[in-house]
C-alpha cells in the first residue's frame, strides 16, 4: 500500500510550496515522508498537484434535497448515465442522485464535502443518504437557529444549559458543526411571519436573532467546537440586506476564539451582499463586506457564486423561499420540522440578461477578487443555490483571468457596468490562492487542517494531479484549458487509492462521516436533557427514544474530539 507521486509541479499553501516539483510519498492511506523502493510510482509529468478539494457548503444529502428531486422531474431527466462495472446508474443536473454527487465530486478532485444543513430531527434520513454518496469523506452541520430549546437557554442566558445542548444535539444528530439559519426566522414562519432585523423579538420565546446569534457562538467556543458558528444571515435575499450582515459580522466581537480560527463563519454571501432599498436600484455591496472582512480577522465567508441556467434554491430560510415562489411564480415546496425549524425548495433559472442576475453573478466574484486573503473567502456556489457544483471549474477560470471576465460581462445586462465594481477589477488569482480557496482555506476553516487541505507528512493521502503544467500555461489567457482541467482530473488519489484516472472513475470507496463529539460537565447535561424530557412529552409528536441517529446509520464514522477548554464569554 505505497505510492510515490513524482515530478508534480505541487502548489500546498499550508507548507510553502509554490509550484516546485516535489515527491509526494504515500502509505496506508497517509501522507509520509519516505516509502520503499517498491512503491508503486506516478509520473505527473510536471502537471498540476494539489491535495484532494475541500468544499465547507453544499446541500447533498437530507430531506430538501430530496423534496428538490421531487418537485424536478425535468432535472432528474439531465445527466443521465447508466450503470457501468464499477460505477451504479446516474441522474440529475442541479439535484444529483446520491452516486452522482460523490462522483462528480471526485472527477474535478475534491475528497471531502460537508452538507450545509440538517435538522436533527430529519438527521437518519441524512446519514442514510451519505453512507450511499461514494468515495469522498462527508459531515453536516446541525441546525440550531430556530431550535425551541436554543431559544429558550439563550432567553435564560444560560450559556451552560445551551452549551450542554449544542453538544447533545451534535451527537443525536451525529453533526460536525452549528449551523444557523435566519435565527429566530425559522420559527416565525411557522406562524406566517419572519423576522426584518438582528432585533426583532421572536413571540413565545422573547430572544431575538441577535441573542441567538451570539449565545450560539458563546457556547461554540466553550465547547472549543473544530468549527465556529456557521452562519446563514437574516434578510437574505432582500435588497439592502448587507447592512444586515456587516452588523452580525460585528457580532463576532463579543466571543473570545478558543482556537486559532474564526469565530463566525458567514455563508453564501452572494446572496448577503446586497444593496438597493428595491429591485429597481438593486446594486452589489460586495466591496463593503470585503473591506469589512479584510479588517478583521474573526470572521469568513464564501462565495455563493451564481453560475447561469438551471439553478435549484433549497434552504431552512423557509420565508425566503415563500417570497421567491411569489416572485418567480414558481413552484414551490416548503418544509416544517417541529421544535426545531422551517425550509423551502424554489426552482431557479439564472439569465444574463436579467439585471438583477447579472449583478448577484458580479457580487460572488467581486467578493472573491476584493477580499485580499483567501483563506477568508471560500470558493462555494453554495450548491445548487446559485447552480450545480460541478460548475467549480467556471469559477475557477473567471477567478483566474480578467479576460474571461471582461469576455463574459459583454454578454450581460448593462446594470453589471453601473452598480458593480467587477468591470474595473484587474486582479487574477493564481495557483497557489486558488488551492487555498478550495482546499487549505476550507480545511482551516472546517478545523481539519491537521488532515485536510494539504500535503504535508501526517495528512490523507487525499490528492489530485490536473491535466495542466502550470511553467506552461498562462491562466490568464487560456481560460479554457484552466476550466477543462479542473472539469477531469488526471488523477484523484483517496485515501491512497487511485479513484479516478483519466477523468474516469476507477474505484468507489466509501468515504467516512466527520461528526464531532463534545461534552460539558455531567451536572449540566443532566438539568439539561429534564427540559428536553419535559418537550418530547409535551410537544414532540415522536418518542426521544426514536429521535436519535444510532451508530447503525454512521458505519463509516470519524468522530473528532471537540477540544473543549475555559474561554471567556463576556
Amino acid at each position: 500500500m505505497e505510492l510515490i507521486i513524482k515530478n508534480g509541479a505541487v502548489y500546498d499553501p499550508v507548507n510553502g510550496i509554490n509550484g516546485d516539483k516535489t515527491d509526494i510519498s504515500v502509505r496506508s492511506g497517509k501522507i509520509v515522508d519516505k516509502v520503499s523502493a517498491n512503491a508503486t510510482v506516478i509520473d505527473a509529468g510536471g502537471r498540476l498537484v494539489m491535495a484532494g478539494g475541500v468544499d465547507a457548503h453544499s446541500h447533498i444529502a437530507g430531506a430538501k434535497v430530496n423534496v428538490g428531486r421531487i418537485m424536478r422531474p425535468e432535472d432528474t431527466r439531465s445527466g443521465i448515465k447508466p450503470r457501468t462495472k464499477i460505477t451504479r446508474p446516474c441522474t440529475g443536473y442541479t439535484v444529483p442522485n446520491v452516486y452522482a454527487m460523490g462522483y462528480r465530486y471526485a472527477q474535478m478532485g475534491y475528497t471531502t464535502v460537508f452538507e450545509a444543513a440538517q435538522a436533527i430531527m430529519k438527521a437518519r434520513h441524512t446519514h442514510e443518504e451519505l453512507e450511499e454518496i461514494p468515495i469522498i469523506d462527508k459531515g453536516a452541520l446541525t441546525l440550531f437557529g430556530s431550535n425551541w430549546p436554543t431559544m429558550d437557554f439563550v432567553r435564560e442566558k444560560d450559556m451552560d444549559k445551551l452549551a450542554a445542548y449544542v453538544a447533545w444535539g451534535l451527537l443525536a444528530s451525529r453533526g460536525f458543526g452549528v449551523k444557523c439559519v435566519n435565527p429566530g426566522g425559522g420559527e416565525m414562519w411557522g406562524f406566517g411571519k419572519n423576522v426584518s432585523g438582528l432585533d426583532d423579538v421572536v413571540p413565545n420565546f422573547d430572544v431575538t436573532p441577535r441573542e441567538i446569534i451570539v449565545s450560539l457562538m458563546k457556547a461554540n467556543e466553550m465547547l472549543g467546537l473544530p468549527h465556529s458558528v456557521h452562519l446563514h444571515c437574516n434578510n437574505l435575499g432582500k435588497p439592502g440586506n448587507y447592512k444586515t450582515t456587516l452588523a452580525s459580522m460585528e457580532l463576532a466581537n463579543q466571543v473570545k476564539a478558543s482556537k486559532d480560527r474564526q469565530v463566525l463563519h458567514v455563508t453564501h454571501l452572494t446572496f448577503n451582499s446586497w444593496g438597493g432599498t428595491n429591485w429597481g436600484d438593486f446594486e452589489s455591496k460586495a466591496d463593503e463586506v470585503a473591506n469589512y472582512l479584510n479588517n478583521n480577522d474573526n470572521v469568513t465567508g464564501d462565495m455563493g457564486q451564481l453560475v447561469w441556467g438551471s439553478a435549484t434554491t433549497m434552504t431552512a430560510d423557509g420565508p425566503v423561499q415563500y417570497a421567491n415562489a411569489k416572485l418567480l411564480h414558481a413552484k414551490w415546496g416548503n418544509g416544517d420540522v417541529e421544535l426545531e425549524d422551517a425550509s423551502g425548495v424554489v426552482p431557479i433559472y439564472y439569465v444574463k440578461q436579467i439585471s438583477v442576475h447579472a449583478i448577484m453573478w458580479a457580487i460572488g466574484l467581486e467578493l472573491a477578487l476584493l477580499t485580499k486573503d483567501p483563506y477568508k473567502m471560500l470558493l462555494t456556489t453554495d450548491h445548487p443555490n446559485g447552480g450545480p457544483f460541478v460548475n467549480y471549474p467556471e469559477v475557477i477560470a473567471l477567478l483566474m483571468s480578467n479576460k474571461k471576465r471582461q469576455e463574459e460581462i459583454k454578454t450581460l445586462h448593462e446594470a453589471v457596468h453601473a452598480r458593480t465594481k467587477i468591470p474595473g477589477i484587474e486582479r487574477e488569482l493564481d495557483f497557489s490562492e486558488i488551492a487555498i480557496m478550495t482546499r487549505a482555506g476550507t480545511a482551516k476553516v472546517l478545523g481539519l487542517l491537521d488532515t485536510k487541505g494539504h500535503l504535508g507528512a501526517g495528512a490523507d493521502a487525499d490528492i489530485s494531479i490536473y491535466d495542466i503544467k502550470p511553467d506552461q500555461i498562462d491562466p490568464s489567457v487560456e481560460h479554457a484549458k484552466i476550466k477543462s482541467a479542473f472539469s477531469s482530473a488526471a488523477y484523484v488519489i483517496k485515501g491512497g487509492q487511485v479513484v479516478v484516472k483519466d477523468g474516469q472513475i476507477t474505484a468507489t470507496p466509501p468515504g467516512r462521516t466527520y461528526w464531532v463529539d463534545a461534552s460539558v460537565p455531567g451536572q449540566h447535561t443532566s438539568e439539561m436533557m429534564k427540559d428536553i424530557v419535559k418537550k418530547f412529552k409535551n410537544y414532540y409528536s415522536m418518542q426521544l427514544a426514536n429521535y436519535m441517529v444510532q451508530d447503525e446509520y454512521v458505519t463509516h464514522a470519524q468522530v473528532v474530539k471537540a477540544g473543549a477548554i475555559p474561554v471567556e464569554v463576556s
